[in-house]
């Protein structure tokens, strides 16, 4: 039986470089730079960078904290085989011999919880291991040749995707009768991050040629009346023409109150997504409504679990628990 998607719901087309930021605001950039220095299928290298960055109503901008790591994940089965960050953790090692999923994260939470409780860059970045070990593959269907591709699949293990999110829920165009993946994705061409106008409104971001994917997110803060909140999620990898597509792009969008921190409205704007049906998880995001920021981490997976949720749109709104660190600089700034 066919998903029935309701008339006009689509991914839009690529938001476009940053919006210009707003004085009296923090911006949190992250990005995770995959790619395999050996060559594809031998150990993936995960390289990230992010940063806080405070806008003041007046004065000089202040960075407030940037972090740095570099991850080598086991290509077949994503475990994590060595690890690195600056400034350093020592504790970070922990995480050695984790796989990517919900068995790195149990770990980070256990190695790391000073991490979690300060809602540091560094912490955004360890908790995205799980997704980006996972969509890394993504850029083989760019760089390799379709005939190569389609063999390479049908020699190697093949997972059932039957469930796991709305994209793939019973019924969706993008299951392979074996309920694996159709390799079919729709992709759109993106430009820079950076606005040409605001170079400094992203951290420092690499030039790469080679195969490669990329893991972007930018989240903005302000206070008014309510704390508001802006963010963007993005998967992009190299193509070899040049330049860079995305398989997957989100805006999400939240207002929370400035007491309390529960989340008062949130929206969810699909950008990019690779199959028809994933639009759909955007419908009911507003279902976090009442949670406070604080829990997202945990609420967003109760809330929004297998064929309830998409997996980047739940994670672009788990990114938001560390919300309430960003509106105490900006409370800070402000004294």
């Amino acid at each position: 039986m066919a998903v029935d998607i309701p008339f006009g719901l689509v991914a839009r087309g690529p938001s476009g470089p940053a919006p210009a930021r707003r004085t009296g605001s923090v911006r949190r950039t992250s990005t995770i730079d995959m790619r395999w220095p050996e060559g594809p299928g031998t150990q993936l290298r995960l390289t990230g960078r992010s940063r806080d960055l405070l806008t003041p109503d007046d004065g000089e901008l202040v960075v407030l904290a940037e972090d740095a790591m570099s991850v080598g994940v086991n290509s077949l089965t994503r475990t994590i085989e060595d690890i690195a960050t600056d400034p350093p953790r020592p504790a970070v090692t922990g995480m050695i011999g984790a796989r990517g999923g919900g068995s790195s994260r149990k770990v980070l939470a256990e190695v790391l919880p000073d991490e979690a409780a300060a809602g540091t860059p560094l912490y955004l970045m360890l908790d995205d291991i799980a997704g980006a070990s996972l969509v890394a593959g993504f850029a083989y269907s760019r760089w390799m040749p379709r005939e190569q591709l389609l063999v390479a699949m049908a020699n190697g293990p093949r997972r059932s995707m039957e469930g796991i999110c709305t994209g793939f829920q019973p019924g969706s165009e993008a299951l392979m009768p074996d309920g694996s993946s159709r390799w079919n994705h729709q992709v759109h061409t993106v430009g820079p991050l950076p606005r040409e106008d605001d170079p400094i409104g992203w951290h420092e971001l690499s030039e790469i040629t080679e195969i490669s994917m990329r893991r972007a997110r930018r989240i903005d803060v302000t206070m008014g009346d309510v704390i508001e909140i802006d963010s963007m999620f993005q998967d992009s990898s190299t193509v070899p023409e040049g330049g860079r597509v995305a398989v997957h792009e989100y805006l999400v969008k939240a207002t929370a109150d400035r007491v309390t921190g529960e989340i008062l409205s949130m929206s969810a704007d699909p950008r990019v997504l690779p199959y028809d049906e994933c639009p759909l998880a955007s419908l009911s995001v507003d279902r976090i409504v009442g949670t406070p920021l604080r829990d997202l981490r945990a609420a967003v997976l109760e809330i929004f679990p297998g064929t309830a949720g998409c997996t980047h749109l739940n994670d672009a709104m788990r990114a938001m628990a560390e919300v309430p660190v960003l509106v105490d600089a900006l409370r800070s700034a402000d004294r």
